[in-house]
This record gives C-alpha cells, structure tokens and sequence, in this order.
C-alpha cells in the first residue's frame, strides 16, 4: 500500500458513486441490496478522508436522470436513504461533519426530506468534514435555475462574472472540487458538477462502488498527488 503524500491531500473530493445494481447483479442478489449496501459504504469513506485532511467530501447519491428508473427502485432509494440519514446523522454529529443537500427539494419524498433537513439542521455550525450529498442533482438543472435567479435578480450582464454566478448555485457554499472519482467502471460525468469541475482532476476505477475502501481511496489519493496542476497555464 502507498503512503499519502500530507502536503498534496486534495481539499475536495467529488465521488460519483456507481456500481451498485451491477454489484449486486454479479452476486445474484436484487439491485436494492447494491444500494443498500453502497449506502452503508458511505460512513466508512467519510471516516477514512476526514482522518487524512480532506475538508469537503461531495458525494452523488440520486441524478435528476434517476428519476427514469422504475418506480420500485427509486421508492427503495428514498427508503434505505431515509433510514441511513436517521441512523448516522447522530454519529455524523458528533465527528463534527457537516451535512449539506445539493438539488433540487420540492420532487423528494416528505419523510427522507424531512431527514435531510434535520441533519443539515443539527450539524450547521460544525467545523470539520463537509459532507455534500447530491440528491435529486443535476448539474444542467443547476446552472438553469441559478440563470433563473440571476434573471429575477436583476442583476446586470456587464455585471455579472464567474465568481458572482457561482453565488447562485447549489455549491455556493463550498469550493469546486480538486479531484473527482467515479467507481464502476464507466468514464464520464453524467451531468455532475459540469460548472464546478472544469479543473478537477479526474479519476476511474472499475472497482464498484459497494467495493471502494480506504485502500481504494488512498491509491487515488496518491495519484492525485503525482499530478501537476497548471489551471490552464504554461510552466516549464
């Protein structure tokens, strides 16, 4: 196993979560037991890169594509995410983590909704890990509302940048994201932090996501750490 290189942890990391229903399909079990155990996977990687200095921890949970599934599965989803919200928030809480909701809110099942706004409620003003979960999130629904906010503004074209629209998205509250993972094997964004990623650096691994532990994490941690980052520019 690699050691992390301390002086290169990424501030932010962004994890597309997938490979679930595949996981559980190659064991012969239902695709809900892959997103229940996926869940359950989640309290076990927000330990591992709180503990190595990572600051925020953006995690994909539900696409506004999703919604296409059949209805069974998306009903099981809400379920098994509304339990484990009940369950770890209280743990969440006293690890100082943060939890945030990026997405839309008005289409979330009332009980689940009703769990995230508790959790984002109860650890508001903790200081440590941020933890973002991206339910009911798409990234062209994102910058389509945030135009729709800067519209209702009145916010003047020669006025607004880059930085100031920014204000306007879901994100508004943390920084883009340094790196972004996805597990399962396929190799796009799938409509995720389009806006915020156009520097992440980008990371695939055919490990699914029920799969990934700390030893996943730390193996593209440390190719994280050998990338050099030039934002565009030119050194030599």
């Amino acid at each position: 196993m690699l050691a992390l290189n301390q002086s290169k942890i990424p501030r932010h990391v962004a994890i597309v979560m997938d490979g679930n229903g595949r996981w559980a399909e190659k064991r012969g079990k239902d695709r809900i037991d892959g997103h229940r155990e996926g869940v359950h996977n989640i309290e076990r990687i927000v330990k591992y890169v709180s503990s190595i200095g990572v600051k925020y921890l953006t995690l994909y949970a539900f696409s506004t594509e999703n919604w296409d599934r059949p209805k069974q599965e998306t009903q099981a989803l809400f379920s098994i995410f509304n339990e484990e919200i009940k369950k770890r928030t209280s743990d969440f809480h006293k690890q100082n983590v943060r939890i945030i909701h990026l997405g839309r809110k008005q289409k979330i099942d009332k009980l689940l909704l009703k769990e995230i706004e508790t959790a984002e409620s109860l650890t508001k003003n903790n200081q440590g890990l941020v933890l973002s979960i991206a339910f009911d999130y798409g990234s062209r629904t994102e910058i389509i509302e945030a135009i729709k906010k800067v519209i209702d503004t009145g916010i003047r074209s020669n006025d607004l940048d880059e930085l100031k629209f920014s204000q306007f998205l879901y994100t508004r509250e943390i920084p883009d994201p340094d790196f972004l993972i996805r597990t399962g094997g396929e190799h796009r964004l799938s409509n995720f932090l389009l806006w915020q990623s156009i520097y992440s650096e980008l990371f695939f691994t055919n490990v699914y996501w029920p799969d990934f532990r700390e030893s996943h994490m730390q193996t593209a941690i440390d190719e994280f750490s050998r990338r050099y980052r030039r934002f565009g520019s030119v050194n030599y």
